[in-house]
């Protein structure tokens, strides 16, 4: 296990009911932004919550971040909270307008250019304050410091963090999930299920606690997910599934480990190039990279295959493979496809992202770093 120092500050109310605890967990005398989406919550019940919840306080609205929020409409939002004077910020939403927030947390406060902060990697000294009401669990970005942000103009998908950007709050109540389209559900269980694999299917570190950890939330995610599915209201169901997306990302099971994230990075082009929806790039990208790096990742597909799935017999070779398999079984369980011609992509396709990849410094991924240019080529071909 290597050297680690972890702190998370965000503070989690978890349960039905817990939205009225805003009353609390907001300075009363704050100018409150709160920032969504299309406007579901509207639809089912949650902006009532929050509104009630708010009553007291001076609050003011901004409707409209997309998935894979985007970088202008976002500045429209830091606008608004200059002319507002605004000095608290809270995302009600999923893991979208949670990162959008965060962003336009720091951008308000950034002397300069805000496109610095993601295509400069401009250090964010100083942020709003912010919570999040979660309505959708996925991207964990609730309860940690990272954001990824969509410039639709120049076809450019990328992340920016800073520790001043933890929630100082997340309210997780299940039943805010119950509504959720099916396609919104199981691209946050890919989601979740990528992002734990992304900090354990790496290779040998010695970390028997996040192991364990880390293989839980995927045995959870497994059972649980396909019940979210076909009982969306069954309140145990959906309260394990967003603990389990939130504990997959609040930064505990990556403590001492080796991280991959090539998946991620290689996911995130898809999506700027192709629109993909975030889970379907991972769920695409995912087994193609266990394909092409199983040598370095052997030890640990292994340990995955057994302790997750079960697979105890066969040489070495066949679990791995039998690994892969009921991973991309499990995702398209769910009605996510798993292949780049799933989404009417071919090869003449794969220049343009291998380009992409290099003009974003990407050229050295994985746990390893050794996932070159060619070696990402190689996961996309797999990929098709």
């Amino acid at each position: 296990m290597n050297n680690f120092s972890f702190y998370n500050p965000t503070r989690i109310f978890f349960g039905e009911g817990q939205i009225a605890k805003l009353t609390q967990a907001i300075p009363a005398d704050a100018r409150v932004l709160v920032l969504y989406g299309g406007g579901s919550i509207k639809k089912n019940g949650v902006y009532q919550q929050v509104s009630q919840a708010l009553a007291e306080h001076t609050w003011f609205e901004f409707a409209g971040i997309e998935p894979n929020p985007s970088f202008h409409t976002l500045c429209q939002a830091v606008d608004m909270v200059k002319q507002e004077q605004i000095d608290f910020l809270l995302a009600v939403g999923g893991g979208s307008v949670a990162d959008g927030t965060k962003f336009v947390a720091a951008a308000a406060c950034f002397e300069g250019d805000p496109w610095d902060i993601l295509a400069h990697r401009a250090k964010i000294q100083q942020a709003l304050p912010l919570g999040v009401v979660l309505t959708l669990p996925a991207t964990g970005s609730e309860s940690n410091p990272n954001g990824v942000i969509t410039n639709y103009q120049t076809q450019d998908k990328l992340s920016f963090f800073s520790a001043a950007l933890y929630p100082q709050f997340a309210i997780l109540d299940p039943t805010t999930t119950y509504s959720l389209p099916q396609k919104q559900v199981a691209n946050g269980i890919v989601d979740a299920f990528v992002h734990t694999v992304e900090q354990y299917v790496t290779c040998a570190h010695g970390a028997q606690i996040q192991d364990a950890m880390a293989e839980g939330i995927l045995r959870t995610l497994i059972q649980e997910g396909p019940k979210a599915l076909h009982n969306p209201q069954d309140y145990q169901v959906r309260a394990n599934v967003m603990w389990a997306a939130t504990m997959a990302l609040n930064g505990l099971i990556g403590c001492g480990v080796p991280q991959d994230w090539a998946t991620h990075m290689i996911g995130h082009e898809l999506t700027a190039l192709h629109g993909l929806d975030h889970g379907q790039t991972l769920a695409v990208v995912l087994p193609a990279e266990w394909q092409v790096m199983r040598e370095q990742k052997a030890q640990k597909l292994l340990q995955y295959g057994e302790r997750v799935w079960g697979i105890q017999t066969g040489d070495e070779q066949t679990r791995i493979d039998q690994s892969i398999a009921k991973t991309r079984a499990f995702f398209e369980s769910l009605g996510v496809a798993t292949r780049l011609s799933d989404y009417g992509i071919s090869a003449d396709a794969i220049d343009a992202m291998v380009e992409a990849l290099e003009k974003h410094g990407m050229t050295a991924l994985g746990e390893q770093r050794n996932i070159d240019l060619p070696k990402s080529r190689a996961i996309l071909q797999a990929a098709l």
